[in-house]
């Protein structure tokens, strides 16, 4: 008998993302849909089977009735869709875009399961965990995790795409350093901020750069780069980021947990720049979680534009801080594998 599975997302590709991974570790085993507001339609490929559930924020006070009231109907609603396709299963990936449709699961006594690619419990997951069956986290040292429920913890290494496993034996090919700058699915302008300096650095030592920014910034940042003699290639949001990735030596980026996932599984040492903004300081904690094993390095954003160029000049002219953090990535991921991850999650869900 065909099983079949939900999985709720939406919102930033932070959370889309790595609903699409597990999509693609289910697939074999059930029908899978995905649920996502509309935010979070940009990140989804043509393929999928998905529903649109346009979840409110509860952040403003003058609305609260009139959302409460729609998260209500989208109960309602959602309630009738796990009914009418039959899902066993709902899998969620945080945020409170995911509150009708667990609600809903909910009152059909449907099995929950839980995603935290972070390594601080988001708020929606923390409020969900009493109903859920399982959560899968990187760490058993998640921080604000309540004691109560640590028997929910199910540890997997970080979900990164089938394809980034699939690219082996990265390495310079080139007598260039090829530096990534890479903003997340957001961007992040402040790396925009750090042409001049990439400039000098470039007079010193030869790199290429490839930079992600917003998509009305590409043509001026190219030019920019061209008339100073910097090769470069300039991009916004990428659906096949891993041809990007494939070609890096370093990365400078956000800390968001995917991109630090694939990063690390293709064994790219990275400068994290932390979102000083990001909810419990979650994109910190990612970030700290590969430097406390010596992986990275991380830059507080109110210094970035100040020490970046000193940073970069130390890592190219000692290889050998760079190679230890390539060498300690690819222990950190001994052992790691798609199938391996797939064999945990399948086995975890099909356990009752």
């Amino acid at each position: 008998m065909t099983k079949n599975y939900l999985i709720s997302t939406g919102g930033s590709g932070g959370h889309v993302i790595p609903a699409t991974i597990l999509y693609e570790h289910l697939v074999k085993e059930a029908n899978v849909i995905i649920s996502s507001d509309k935010r979070g339609l940009k990140y989804l490929e043509k393929d999928y089977e998905f529903k649109i559930i346009n979840t409110p924020k509860l952040n403003n006070f003058l609305l609260l009735p009139l959302n409460l009231i729609i998260i209500l109907l989208l109960t309602i609603k959602s309630f009738f869709f796990l009914k009418n396709k039959k899902i066993e299963k709902l899998f969620s990936t945080g945020g409170y875009m995911s509150l009708p449709v667990i609600l809903a699961a909910r009152f059909l006594n449907l099995k929950i399961y839980l995603l935290e690619p972070n390594q601080v419990l988001g708020r929606a997951n923390k409020f969900f965990l009493n109903l859920s069956e399982k959560i899968f986290c990187y760490t058993e040292k998640i921080k604000n995790f309540p004691l109560k429920y640590k028997n929910k913890i199910e540890i997997i290494h970080p979900l990164v795409r089938e394809k980034i496993y699939k690219i082996n034996n990265l390495t310079s090919r080139e007598d260039k350093l090829n530096l990534l700058i890479v903003g997340g699915s957001q961007g992040a302008s402040i790396f925009d901020k750090i042409k001049k300096r990439i400039v000098e650095i470039s007079k010193k030592f030869p790199i290429r750069i490839t930079h992600q920014t917003s998509k009305n910034n590409i043509l001026s940042l190219k030019d920019f780069y061209q008339k100073n003699n910097v090769e470069c290639s300039i991009f916004d949001f990428d659906q096949n980021f891993e041809k990007i990735l494939v070609k890096s030596d370093l990365c400078i980026t956000r800390a968001g947990a995917t991109t630090l996932a694939e990063l690390s599984t293709l064994n790219i040492p990275f400068i994290a720049v932390p979102l000083p903004s990001s909810k419990d300081n979650h994109q910190f904690e990612n970030a700290n979680f590969y430097k406390d094993k010596d992986c990275c390095w991380i830059l507080n954003q109110v210094f970035f534009e100040e020490k970046i160029e000193d940073l970069l000049n130390h890592i190219l002219k000692n290889k050998t801080d760079f190679l230890n953090k390539k060498e300690n990535l690819k222990k950190l991921n001994y052992q790691n594998s798609w199938i391996n991850v797939n064999q945990k999650i399948l086995n975890i869900i099909n356990e009752n």
